[in-house]
């Protein structure tokens, strides 16, 4: 697949079909349904304190605390924050963003059952992620997450999948932190 923007040819290979490099999905497709809305952006805010340009989830589908599994999508528009500047005449959702959208997937799901007590998490890392296809306005990114590893009040693993139309465009493992709520609200004094 070639995209050509007036003076730029990005050039992105297709993946075929969901699987890459013996790596399985998170769950397949036919176990949700994205009509089917179980926390649209009010519910996602009960649990996300993320607000205005940050927020990066539109809805979550599924939500399985037995399995550790979550799947939520954001439906990119041409209103995102990024789009005048990543990049101009080629709107490219940033990889960065689509960390954080993750991020934000795995925070609901871990603050909803309460798998961290009560506290916020922020990032505590990023491990194995890789980028194998671009989001652009107008794409429904489909996100699915996987608690991997938890050790309460220290840090939280899952891994996370990205996709539109169904096919792969970012895939990694990320880790959350608590961060103290006290630490957070007596700075901002």
């Amino acid at each position: 697949m070639l995209r050509c923007y007036e003076h730029t040819a990005v050039s992105i290979e297709p993946t075929k079909g969901h699987l890459l490099a013996n790596k399985s999905l998170i769950l397949d497709f036919s176990a949700f349904d994205l009509n089917h809305v179980l926390a649209d952006i009010e519910g996602i805010r009960s649990c996300n304190p993320q607000r205005f340009e940050m927020e990066q989830l539109t809805a979550i589908v599924y939500d399985d605390v037995e399995t550790g599994t979550c799947v939520g999508y954001k439906d990119v528009t041409s209103n995102e924050f990024w789009v005048r500047g990543h990049m101009p005449n080629m709107p490219l959702m940033p990889g960065v963003i689509l960390c954080e959208a993750a991020a934000q997937l795995c925070c609901y799901h871990v603050h909803r059952h309460h798998l961290m007590g009560d506290a916020i998490i922020g990032f505590g890392g990023l491990d194995e992620v890789r980028f194998r296809g671009m989001v652009v306005p107008g794409d429904r990114l489909v996100l699915m997450c996987q608690k991997l590893q938890v050790r309460l009040g220290a840090m939280i693993r899952c891994r996370f999948q990205g996709f539109v139309n169904e096919q792969l465009v970012c895939e990694g493992q990320i880790r959350g932190i608590p961060i103290p709520l006290e630490a957070l609200t007596a700075r901002s004094e």
